[in-house]
Order: C-alpha cells, then structure tokens, then sequence
C-alpha cells in the first residue's frame, strides 16, 4: 500500500547530459524507499522508462497513464501496477495530477512544460496545493527559474508565484524535500 503519490513529468528522450537519466534512476529508487506510488507518462523511453524501470525494479506501485495515440510513440509500458490510457493529451494530464499528491519536474521538452504550467497555473489560482518541484539536474532548469522571475519582475504574476514551486538540484534533494512538504 503506497502513503503518496507523486507525479512525475520528465522527457521521453534522454537529453544529452548523461545526469539526467542516472538522476532519474535515482528518483525512481527513491520513490520506492520511502513506500510511495510513481504516476507518471507511462512510456517506456527516455527519462520517463527509466524513473518507472528504477522504482519498479526497487518495488514500488506505478500508475501510467497515456493517450491512445502515443501507445506506440513512447512505447506504452504495460507491465505497470496500474496503466491507464485516455483519449487525449488533456485528460491524461488530468488523471496524473488527480492521482497524485506531489509533482516533481525532471529535465524534459515541451510536454513536460505544458504539464508543469498547467499544475503551476492551477496552484496560482488556487485551485490546489500540491507541493511542485523542478528537479534540476545540473541547472537543467536554471532558464526557465530566471524566466519565472522575469515573470514577476515584469508584473505578469505576484511574487506569490515564486513559493509554488521549489527547486532542487538533485533525486536526494528532491526525496528529502518531498518528505519535508507531505509530512
């Protein structure tokens, strides 16, 4: 019986820094010492294979939840505790985030931006308060957090903003974190 859930959104490729996919592996073993349920893509590829392969592989539940049209693309991953797949891009965003307590952001395109804005979204209009997380693997991130700023700083968004969202640089930071927000 898992106690949390945490959502993990991250690329379907691997990126071309080698950390990221050892600090992905990382996490998913993380998620499965501390007894909680990875929901994620539920693809089998890039980041996303190798946080469900590690924390499977440490035992702990996996929900994968993805589109009928990207079963083949990113190689649906069946063997999951729970696999779950949706007609859209939307709704799969949806059931993720309503199964889970926790979102961490891994290094990842432009899907995982979509599905970061649209929990960051909701969180500033109060429509959560689920703890969000960049993982940022050596400042994977670093752009986007200057952009967030710039955000703010421009006055397109109150400061408040800024404490939606915490970045760590690494899976150890990102469980204690984690442990932190949800005790």
């Amino acid at each position: 019986m898992h106690s949390k859930s945490i959502c993990v959104y991250c690329g379907s490729r691997a990126g071309a820094d080698p950390a990221y996919l050892q600090e992905a592996e990382r996490f998913g073993r993380a998620i499965a010492d501390e007894g909680w349920r990875l929901v994620y893509g539920a693809g089998d590829v890039g980041l996303m294979g190798a946080v469900a392969r590690s924390a499977q592989a440490a035992g702990a539940d996996t929900f994968g939840v993805i589109p009928k049209h990207l079963v083949d693309w990113e190689v649906g991953k069946t063997d999951l505790t729970a696999y779950v797949i949706t007609e859209t891009m939307h709704e799969r965003k949806k059931v993720m985030f309503m199964n889970c307590d926790a979102v961490v952001v891994m290094p990842g395109g432009a899907g995982s931006l979509d599905e970061l804005f649209e929990a960051l979204t909701w969180r500033q209009l109060g429509l959560h308060r689920k703890p969000i997380f960049f993982m940022n693997t050596n400042g994977y991130w670093d752009p986007l957090l200057v952009l967030l700023k710039h955000v703010t700083d421009q006055g397109f968004a109150e400061e408040s903003l800024h404490g939606y969202y915490e970045a760590v640089p690494d899976a150890a930071a990102c469980r204690a974190a984690i442990r932190r927000a949800l005790s």
